[in-house]
Protein backbone atom coordinates (compact mmCIF):
# COMPACT_ATOMS: atom_id res chain seq x y z
CA UNK A 1 0.00 0.00 0.00
CA UNK A 2 2.99 2.32 0.11
CA UNK A 3 3.20 5.11 -2.79
CA UNK A 4 5.44 5.16 -5.57
CA UNK A 5 6.47 9.04 -6.74
CA UNK A 6 4.20 9.38 -8.71
CA UNK A 7 1.33 9.14 -5.68
CA UNK A 8 3.12 11.04 -3.39
CA UNK A 9 3.39 13.95 -6.18
CA UNK A 10 -0.34 13.38 -6.48
CA UNK A 11 -0.41 13.81 -3.06
CA UNK A 12 1.53 17.12 -2.69
CA UNK A 13 -0.23 18.22 -5.57
CA UNK A 14 -4.07 17.79 -3.67
CA UNK A 15 -2.82 19.86 -0.45
CA UNK A 16 -1.25 22.84 -2.89
CA UNK A 17 -3.73 26.09 -2.56
CA UNK A 18 -5.14 27.62 -5.09
CA UNK A 19 -3.90 30.36 -6.71
CA UNK A 20 -0.39 29.80 -5.11
CA UNK A 21 2.88 30.47 -6.47
CA UNK A 22 5.54 27.47 -6.25
CA UNK A 23 8.81 26.39 -6.92
CA UNK A 24 9.31 22.63 -7.89
CA UNK A 25 12.54 21.65 -6.60
CA UNK A 26 14.99 19.57 -9.03
CA UNK A 27 14.40 15.41 -9.00
CA UNK A 28 11.16 13.61 -8.05
CA UNK A 29 9.15 17.73 -6.71
CA UNK A 30 9.12 18.08 -10.58
CA UNK A 31 6.51 15.57 -10.78
CA UNK A 32 3.91 17.25 -8.90
CA UNK A 33 3.78 19.67 -12.30
CA UNK A 34 1.97 16.61 -13.85
CA UNK A 35 -0.84 16.32 -11.23
CA UNK A 36 -1.89 20.08 -10.37
CA UNK A 37 -5.71 20.19 -11.89
CA UNK A 38 -5.94 22.40 -15.00
CA UNK A 39 -8.25 24.81 -13.45
CA UNK A 40 -6.00 25.32 -9.90
CA UNK A 41 -4.82 28.43 -10.36
CA UNK A 42 -1.11 27.39 -9.15
CA UNK A 43 2.00 29.48 -11.35
CA UNK A 44 5.55 27.47 -11.43
CA UNK A 45 7.96 29.35 -11.33
CA UNK A 46 11.57 28.24 -12.11
CA UNK A 47 14.91 28.99 -10.86
CA UNK A 48 16.23 29.27 -14.09
CA UNK A 49 13.73 32.05 -15.08
CA UNK A 50 10.30 30.85 -15.93
CA UNK A 51 6.60 31.63 -14.40
CA UNK A 52 3.72 29.82 -15.49
CA UNK A 53 5.56 25.91 -15.86
CA UNK A 54 3.12 23.49 -17.16
CA UNK A 55 3.45 19.82 -16.93
CA UNK A 56 6.80 18.01 -18.58
CA UNK A 57 6.70 18.28 -22.14
CA UNK A 58 6.70 14.76 -24.10
CA UNK A 59 7.13 14.20 -27.59
CA UNK A 60 6.63 16.73 -30.13
CA UNK A 61 6.21 19.02 -27.40
CA UNK A 62 9.71 18.75 -26.38
CA UNK A 63 11.64 22.02 -26.92
CA UNK A 64 15.43 21.80 -26.48
CA UNK A 65 15.04 25.75 -25.31
CA UNK A 66 12.42 25.20 -22.55
CA UNK A 67 13.44 23.22 -19.83
CA UNK A 68 13.19 23.77 -16.18
CA UNK A 69 15.88 24.14 -13.87
CA UNK A 70 17.00 20.59 -13.68
CA UNK A 71 17.28 20.51 -17.84
CA UNK A 72 14.46 18.39 -17.78
CA UNK A 73 11.74 19.58 -21.11
CA UNK A 74 8.33 21.44 -20.17
CA UNK A 75 5.54 22.94 -21.29
CA UNK A 76 4.22 26.55 -20.79
CA UNK A 77 0.87 27.61 -19.95
CA UNK A 78 -0.66 30.69 -21.28
CA UNK A 79 0.33 33.95 -20.13
CA UNK A 80 4.02 31.71 -19.53
CA UNK A 81 6.90 34.45 -19.16
CA UNK A 82 10.62 34.42 -19.02
CA UNK A 83 13.26 36.49 -17.12
CA UNK A 84 16.75 36.33 -16.09
CA UNK A 85 17.89 33.83 -13.10
CA UNK A 86 18.92 36.98 -11.41
CA UNK A 87 15.36 37.84 -11.43
CA UNK A 88 14.16 34.62 -10.36
CA UNK A 89 16.18 34.67 -7.05
CA UNK A 90 14.92 37.99 -6.31
CA UNK A 91 11.51 36.70 -6.37
CA UNK A 92 12.84 33.74 -4.14
CA UNK A 93 14.63 36.11 -1.75
CA UNK A 94 11.94 38.18 -1.88
CA UNK A 95 9.47 36.00 -0.16
CA UNK A 96 7.11 35.51 -3.13
CA UNK A 97 6.84 31.89 -3.21
CA UNK A 98 4.00 30.41 -1.07
CA UNK A 99 5.07 27.23 -1.22
CA UNK A 100 8.24 25.33 -2.62
CA UNK A 101 8.60 21.40 -2.73
CA UNK A 102 11.85 19.83 -2.49
CA UNK A 103 13.51 16.86 -2.16
CA UNK A 104 16.00 15.41 0.70
CA UNK A 105 18.45 13.02 2.13
CA UNK A 106 17.21 13.80 5.69
CA UNK A 107 14.50 16.06 7.51
CA UNK A 108 14.23 16.26 11.22
CA UNK A 109 11.15 16.71 13.42
CA UNK A 110 11.46 20.06 14.15
CA UNK A 111 11.62 20.58 10.24
CA UNK A 112 15.16 21.12 9.73
CA UNK A 113 16.43 20.12 6.32
CA UNK A 114 19.36 18.54 4.42
CA UNK A 115 19.40 17.81 0.87
CA UNK A 116 22.56 19.01 -0.68
CA UNK A 117 25.44 16.54 0.72
CA UNK A 118 25.73 13.14 2.41
CA UNK A 119 29.86 12.86 2.04
CA UNK A 120 29.77 10.14 -0.15
CA UNK A 121 32.55 9.03 -1.85
CA UNK A 122 32.44 10.65 -5.39
CA UNK A 123 29.62 13.10 -4.56
CA UNK A 124 29.57 16.47 -6.17
CA UNK A 125 27.92 18.69 -3.34
CA UNK A 126 26.07 21.69 -4.72
CA UNK A 127 23.86 23.02 -2.26
CA UNK A 128 22.18 24.91 -5.79
CA UNK A 129 19.67 27.53 -4.92
CA UNK A 130 17.97 24.93 -2.20
CA UNK A 131 19.24 27.02 0.75
CA UNK A 132 17.37 30.39 -1.03
CA UNK A 133 14.53 28.52 -1.62
CA UNK A 134 14.51 26.89 2.16
CA UNK A 135 14.88 30.70 3.54
CA UNK A 136 12.48 31.95 1.31
CA UNK A 137 9.84 30.01 -0.03
CA UNK A 138 6.62 30.83 2.99
CA UNK A 139 6.08 27.25 3.55
CA UNK A 140 8.25 24.28 2.52
CA UNK A 141 7.06 20.68 2.03
CA UNK A 142 9.52 17.96 1.01
CA UNK A 143 9.05 14.64 -0.54
CA UNK A 144 10.67 11.56 -0.60
CA UNK A 145 11.02 8.26 0.52
CA UNK A 146 10.90 7.16 4.42
CA UNK A 147 13.88 5.10 4.58
CA UNK A 148 17.01 4.95 2.63
CA UNK A 149 17.87 2.22 0.38
CA UNK A 150 19.61 0.15 3.24
CA UNK A 151 17.18 1.02 5.35
CA UNK A 152 18.06 3.68 7.43
CA UNK A 153 15.23 6.37 8.42
CA UNK A 154 15.47 9.41 7.15
CA UNK A 155 13.16 11.11 8.96
CA UNK A 156 15.24 11.65 12.36
CA UNK A 157 15.54 13.59 15.54
CA UNK A 158 18.68 15.44 14.41
CA UNK A 159 19.88 15.67 10.64
CA UNK A 160 23.58 14.49 10.68
CA UNK A 161 24.06 15.68 7.21
CA UNK A 162 25.01 19.56 6.31
CA UNK A 163 21.77 21.59 6.76
CA UNK A 164 20.07 23.64 3.91
CA UNK A 165 17.74 25.41 5.99
CA UNK A 166 17.01 25.52 9.88
CA UNK A 167 13.13 24.65 11.42
CA UNK A 168 12.25 25.31 7.60
CA UNK A 169 9.85 22.29 6.38
CA UNK A 170 6.70 22.30 7.26
CA UNK A 171 5.08 19.46 5.81
CA UNK A 172 6.78 15.76 5.07
CA UNK A 173 5.32 13.81 2.38
CA UNK A 174 7.00 9.90 2.24
CA UNK A 175 5.98 6.83 0.41
CA UNK A 176 4.87 5.73 3.89
CA UNK A 177 2.67 8.40 5.54
CA UNK A 178 2.65 12.04 5.54
CA UNK A 179 3.57 14.33 8.56
CA UNK A 180 3.49 17.88 10.03
CA UNK A 181 6.97 19.15 11.23
CA UNK A 182 7.32 21.62 13.76
CA UNK A 183 7.95 22.55 17.69
CA UNK A 184 5.90 20.20 18.65
CA UNK A 185 7.99 17.40 16.79
CA UNK A 186 6.23 15.06 14.16
CA UNK A 187 2.63 14.75 13.90
CA UNK A 188 1.35 11.71 11.44
CA UNK A 189 -1.66 13.19 9.03
CA UNK A 190 -2.17 10.23 7.66
CA UNK A 191 -0.25 6.98 6.41
CA UNK A 192 -0.01 4.75 3.71
CA UNK A 193 0.06 0.83 5.04
CA UNK A 194 2.17 0.77 8.76
CA UNK A 195 0.16 1.82 11.42
CA UNK A 196 1.27 5.01 13.46
CA UNK A 197 2.62 2.39 16.45
CA UNK A 198 4.71 0.46 13.62
CA UNK A 199 5.90 3.29 12.01
CA UNK A 200 6.79 5.00 15.53
CA UNK A 201 8.74 1.71 15.94
CA UNK A 202 10.75 1.28 12.91
CA UNK A 203 11.75 5.28 13.15
CA UNK A 204 12.80 5.15 16.51
CA UNK A 205 10.53 8.21 16.88
CA UNK A 206 8.04 9.36 19.01
CA UNK A 207 4.68 10.28 16.45
CA UNK A 208 1.49 12.03 17.25
CA UNK A 209 -1.24 11.58 15.55
CA UNK A 210 -3.56 8.35 14.96
CA UNK A 211 -5.00 8.45 11.52
CA UNK A 212 -6.53 5.40 10.02
CA UNK A 213 -4.75 3.63 7.38
CA UNK A 214 -5.43 4.54 3.78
Amino acid sequence: MSLDRHRIAARVARDIPRGSHVNLGIGQPTLVADHLPPDSGVVLHTENGMLNMGPAATGGDVDPDLTNAGKAPVTELPGASYFHQADSFAMVRGGHLDVCVLGAFQVSVSGDLANWHTGAPGAIPAVGGAMDLAAGARRVFVMMTLFAEDGTPKLVPACTYPLTGLACVTRLYTDLATFDLGPRGAVVRETHGPTVAELSGRLSLPLAGGPARH
